[in-house]
């Protein structure tokens, strides 16, 4: 059984959802995970924040403009009048219950309601659809069998326990409609897996049924060598490790959500990213096996800060390091680099909700510098220990270029260096020219 997840451009108009089945085969068993159609869930944020801010007014009437839309979508989407009423009676619920909350107290648990009725509406108005031409499908509630646990890890043993029966209900239907992105919470609560998280869903979804593939379908032919909306003449990568996929989609690769590589790479799931605009096109596969003596692509993160902490004390002090990441631990602040001397450390964080905080902590071991506006550039490929020549190269690349830090070794599949983000676009593409 295959996964096939479409995200919101693959389902952003009536004309791509219809063309949804020149790639989901009827015929064969899959399970279909869908994202919000494109621009809803921006929507559905402003809707959220309105209500937040005690606005209820801005948030009816944000509410009322994003239901015109989806009058229009379902007006192009369904033919026979009784299935446009149908859609009409999809549209009305949803949006009856974001009116209703205006009645209520508000909170962040009624924001994740809203949130979620994005992936809610689009998966139900294809599954009313393809009942209008006569395509079979069962709906599967994503909050039935989807859950985190209370430090928001997806269980994997509670979505096989819970999404078998639904599919052992069916075993003569082929095509099974799902939501991405939601799920519920260890208090049973509407949650999320956060932005991007359809592709977590589907990932997740292969994981708990062993699926034999999981197809990540976007608008771009599999995961290419550098940004190609920065450098021209990038090329998909036909095949990537799943620790090089990884690399690359927590260091700025936009089209796989960083997390989904985990439970894959786990159950040994093969991952293919597949253009739906071109499903010709081969795309790139992501499994166990990775080619040898071959640099693969180059990635870049934004909005990354530096953070230099100096002490003469540092020297042979056993346990500095320790109490260091401690005050990141509290704040559930990530490192992202980290590099080394007998006397300083300097390290880079992308979140800096408490910057403020931490920089207060830190100031305790010693002097402090802080150097924001900097951007991550990771070129990922062979790094081995045993090899040699490829280092060299991307820093010869770079070599006019300032760099604030390097990070080499912690990963056999990654060289990592740290540059203003004026300096970004450079940087991508020297390396660019250089290595490919």
């Amino acid at each position: 059984m295959k996964v096939l997840k479409f995200g919101g451009t693959s389902v952003g108009s009536p004309a791509r959802m219809k063309a949804l089945l020149d790639i989901v085969d009827a015929s064969e068993r899959q399970i279909v995970v869908l994202s919000a159609v494109s621009g809803t869930t921006n929507s559905l944020v402003e809707i959220g924040q309105a209500y937040l801010a005690g606005d209820k007014n801005k948030a009816i009437a944000f509410i009322n403009v994003l239901k015109d839309k989806y009058e229009l979508f379902i007006k192009e989407l369904f033919v026979k009048p009784e299935f446009l009423a149908q859609g009409k009676e999809v549209i009305g619920y949803h949006f009856g219950l974001l009116t209703n909350l205006a009645n209520d107290q508000f909170s962040s648990i009624e924001e994740k309601i809203i949130l979620a009725q994005g992936e809610l509406l689009s998966t139900t108005l294809y599954h009313v659809y393809l009942n209008g031409i006569g395509v079979p499908s069962v709906l599967l509630p994503a909050l039935d069998f989807m859950k985190i646990d209370e430090d928001n890890e997806p269980i994997v043993d509670y979505i096989t326990s819970h999404i078998t029966p639904l599919l052992d209900k069916h075993p003569d239907n082929k095509l099974f409609i799902t939501q991405g992105y939601i799920c519920r919470n260890a208090f049973g609560e509407i949650d999320n897996l956060r932005r991007g998280g359809s592709d977590y869903t589907a990932s997740l979804i292969g994981a708990g049924i062993r699926s034999e593939e999981v197809q990540i379908w976007t608008d771009i032919d599999g995961m290419h060598n550098n940004d190609p909306r920065i450098v021209s003449g990038t090329k998909p990568i036909a095949q990537l490790s799943f620790d090089e996929a990884a690399e690359l989609a927590y260091f700025g690769a936009k089209i796989l959500h960083p997390q989904s590589v985990f439970p894959a790479q786990k159950y040994k799931i093969p991952v293919r990213l597949l253009n739906t605009m071109d499903p010709k096109a081969k795309g790139t596969l992501i499994t166990n096996e990775s080619e040898k003596d071959k640099i693969k692509s180059i990635a870049a993160k934004d909005g990354i800060t530096a953070i230099k902490i100096q002490s003469t004390r540092m020297l042979l002090a056993y346990g500095f390091l320790r109490r260091v990441f401690e005050v990141f631990e509290r704040y559930r602040t990530s490192i992202d680099m980290i590099t080394t001397s007998e006397v300083a450390v300097s390290l880079t964080i992308d979140d800096t909700t408490y910057l403020d905080e931490i920089l207060a902590e830190l100031k305790v071991f010693g002097e402090v510098e802080v150097d924001k506006n900097h951007t991550i550039v990771c070129v990922v490929g062979d790094f081995g220990a045993d090899k040699h020549g490829f280092g060299s190269r991307v820093l010869e690349a770079i070599k006019h270029l300032p760099l604030r830090m390097i990070s080499y070794g912690g990963s056999d599949h990654n060289l990592s260096v740290l540059v203003r983000t004026d300096h970004k676009v450079e940087a991508l593409r020297s390396l660019h020219s250089r290595l490919f």
